[in-house]
């Protein structure tokens, strides 16, 4: 990784996490990248650690028991330790990023987190501490030398001033000529105006005019005054005291000293930058967006006027960061902010809210078709690739609108309504728009619950496992089944794959979904090879998500052993996307499957990437041909010219074919004509449960063909 050079060496960071596979992981990756670290796997152990210990940087998970990461963030704030939290969830709602930057986290990455932003981030974090630490050891020397050398003229490093009654300099030190270039006797006599920048000439004329009015008071002020060749300001900090007549000898007049504060003033100008904005884009972040969305709410509360917030999306972003790299994908996140720039109007903020995600505040929006021409306009300058280095990489976008205060009167209730807007688009084919309405929140609403009786079901055995034969063509005797996952929800019924799998895949329960299906299918095979019937194969999806997880070899291998199966009963059945997303990594997954004997097939052929050159990388033993392909057999000369192709292409490969969905006898007599080994669908049988599939293999056993007992 190119972030990995430029870490400075011994800077230290604790990461606190109570799931140790990615405790483990964040260590060997900061550990890598030049940081001392320490680890925590409670809140507590962290706070004890943070007691005794100082540390630059924190990388916080929030939920865990003993000491959960909001107690942690609180115990810093409390005993104001000098750290930067980093918090590093997968609880990514708004409230949880709300609260913990609310409370002084520093930052929050969503799980699962990406190596380079995280590495940008610490590093950001750390530059942060250090330039605190260098303002405020520079501001106790500037203290500690106003107080040990209190107005020493001549080897004052400051500039030392008098002024007579009128404002003309009647001394001055050394120093005015190593700071602002001037000669002493270039001033002497010379008004003061002729140093105070412009825009401080009516302070300047309050202050030292104040001064020459009631007792001796000292009085501070910052000062831009202006170098002798005009190019160039410095800002001063400036104390002066008024002199009464007689004082010091001097008839009425002014005493005072201007120390350069123009280093110090710059590192807090950079520390407050970094503070409210994205360090890669330099946009203002979610921080400084929420900061002006404030504002801008009450202005238009107060002049009954109406604001649109837009989340943009980029589809497809993490395409691009698996195929071309993270530095690539940087720079396309740059290039990306910067065509958003030219779209918007003079007063709109564009903001990145993190990831891809950018967000963008319209003030003085009257009606919908003006949030409508921004949207508009922005897609359609994305019509155009964008050109980094050798490539040519063309974005689209995804934008949710919510209107204020139609969607929403609070700063929350806002981006969250903008938010289901875009995710509305993401979910009817991305590229588009589309404003916020209520029934949004009843289609959130409803994903939430299928989420939570989803989890409920796996606990109370309502998802069931079925199995649906695969039969040999010509003999039409059974070579295996496949394992199919079925909902009995206990008040709507039967639910299919499709209406819960998307979801399950977007809240990451499908690993735990993924390895409950995995176990029961192993325990169903067990039990018949138990019972005799040792010739058993079961066919199991693993979707992308399963696959692409740091545990799914030791997922498949671990069921196995945990049955007492050897390989050959298990065949591994994966998408083409799968394959595509990462294909380095699925090449050496399937061949560590392979090395055990465990078979692949590729689901769903045909409508992807069909692609001849991954088919020869990849350890692959099946084709499975779409059940579309084969229900428009001799209906549509383009879905059988497409089986004719993959059934050639198989035999060319020396690959295995098995065709879904044969529903009709033409069908079946078609494939065997050409030579398709293998049949799976109505025709020979629906899925069935483990109950009826054990009476079925029962009655194989004695010699009875599929079809015959599946259809009874």
């Amino acid at each position: 990784m190119s972030a990995l050079k430029e870490i400075q060496p011994l800077y230290t960071v604790l990461i606190v996490d109570d799931e140790p596979g990615q405790l483990d992981s964040l260590k060997e990756l900061m550990t890598l990248s030049g940081y001392e670290v320490s680890t925590a796997s409670c809140g507590f152990d962290a706070i004890k650690m943070l007691e005794q210990q100082s540390y630059d940087s924190v990388l916080l998970d929030l939920n865990m028991p003993n000491g959960s990461g909001y107690e942690v963030i609180d115990h810093v704030a409390n005993s104001k330790i000098d750290v930067k939290i980093i918090v590093i969830s997968g609880n990514t709602d708004f409230e949880s990023t709300r609260n913990a930057l609310k409370k002084g986290a520093y930052d929050f990455l969503k799980k699962p987190y990406v190596p380079d932003e995280l590495l940008a981030t610490v590093k950001n974090a750390t530059s942060t501490k250090q330039l605190e630490i260098a303002n405020e050891n520079i501001q106790k020397k500037l203290e500690k030398s106003e107080h040990l050398h209190r107005f020493i003229v001549d080897n004052s490093p400051d500039i030392v001033f008098i002024l007579d009654k009128d404002g003309n300099f009647t001394f001055l030190n050394e120093t005015v000529y190593q700071t602002l270039g001037f000669e002493k006797n270039e001033l002497i006599g010379q008004h003061y105006s002729k140093l105070v920048s412009s825009p401080n000439k009516e302070l300047a004329k309050y202050v030292f005019g104040e001064r020459r009015k009631g007792h001796r008071k000292s009085h501070k002020v910052e000062l831009k005054l202006t170098c002798k060749d005009g190019s160039e300001h410095r800002y001063f900090d400036t104390t002066s005291m008024s002199i009464g007549l007689g004082g010091a000898g001097i008839s009425g007049g002014v005493y005072g000293v201007a120390r350069d504060v123009t280093e110090k003033k710059q590192a807090q100008e950079v520390i407050n930058h970094h503070a409210y904005h994205d360090t890669l884009t330099k946009l203002p972040n979610r921080v400084l967006m929420e900061d002006r969305l404030s504002l801008a709410m009450t202005q238009a509360l107060r002049n009954g006027q109406r604001l649109a917030v837009m989340f943009l999306d980029l589809d497809r972003f993490k395409w691009v960061n698996d195929t071309l790299g993270h530095a690539m994908g940087d720079r396309l996140l740059q290039s990306v902010s910067h065509r958003l720039e030219s779209c918007i109007r003079k007063g709109d903020t564009l903001a990145r809210f993190g990831g891809d995600e950018f967000a963008l505040i319209l003030p003085n929006v009257n009606q919908e078709e003006d949030a409508e021409i921004i949207a508009q306009k922005i897609l359609e300058a994305f019509k155009e690739p964008l050109r980094i280095e050798e490539h040519e990489l063309y974005v689209t976008l995804s934008i949710g609108i919510a209107l204020y205060p139609d969607s929403g009167d609070t700063i929350e209730a806002l981006i969250a309504s903008a938010d289901l807007a875009m995710y509305s688009v993401k979910g009817r084919g991305k590229n588009g728009y589309e404003f916020f309405h209520p029934s949004m929140n009843e289609a959130s609403n409803a994903r939430l619950n299928t989420e939570r009786e989803l989890r409920k079901a796996l606990t109370t055995d309502d998802i069931k496992v079925c199995y649906q034969p695969q039969v040999n063509a010509i003999t039409e005797k059974l070579v295996g089944f496949e394992a199919l996952i079925r909902w009995e929800h206990p008040t709507d019924g039967l639910i299919y794959p499709g209406d819960f799998i998307p979801i399950a895949e977007e809240t990451g329960l499908i690993l735990e979904l993924g390895r409950y299906v995995l176990d029961r299918a192993c325990g169903d095979v067990q039990k018949w090879r138990q019972e005799g019937m040792k010739n058993v194969r079961v066919s199991i999806n693993f979707s992308g998500v399963q696959v692409e997880h740091d545990t799914f070899i030791e997922d498949v291998l671990s069921a196995l052993h945990k049955h007492d199966l050897p390989g050959s009963v298990l065949e591994v059945e994966i998408t083409e996307n799968v394959i595509m997303n990462d294909m380095s990594s699925a090449i050496r997954k399937l061949r560590e499957l392979a090395t055990h004997d465990i078979k692949v097939a590729i689901d769903d052929f045909g409508t992807g990437y069909s692609s001849l050159s991954y088919l020869q990388q990849f350890p692959i033993n099946t084709l499975k041909i779409d059940k579309s392909f084969v229900s428009s057999i001799n209906e549509s000369e383009e879905a059988t010219s497409i089986v004719d192709a993959i059934v050639a292409m198989a035999k060319g490969l020396k690959l295995n074919l098995i065709a879904e969905g044969v529903e009709t006898d033409p069908q079946l007599e078609y494939l065997k004509n050409l030579g398709c080994e293998s049949i799976q669908g109505y025709l020979f049988g629906k899925a069935e449960g483990v109950e009826r599939t054990t009476e079925i293999l029962n009655c194989i056993e004695q010699g009875d063909l599929v079809r015959n007992l599946t259809a009874v």
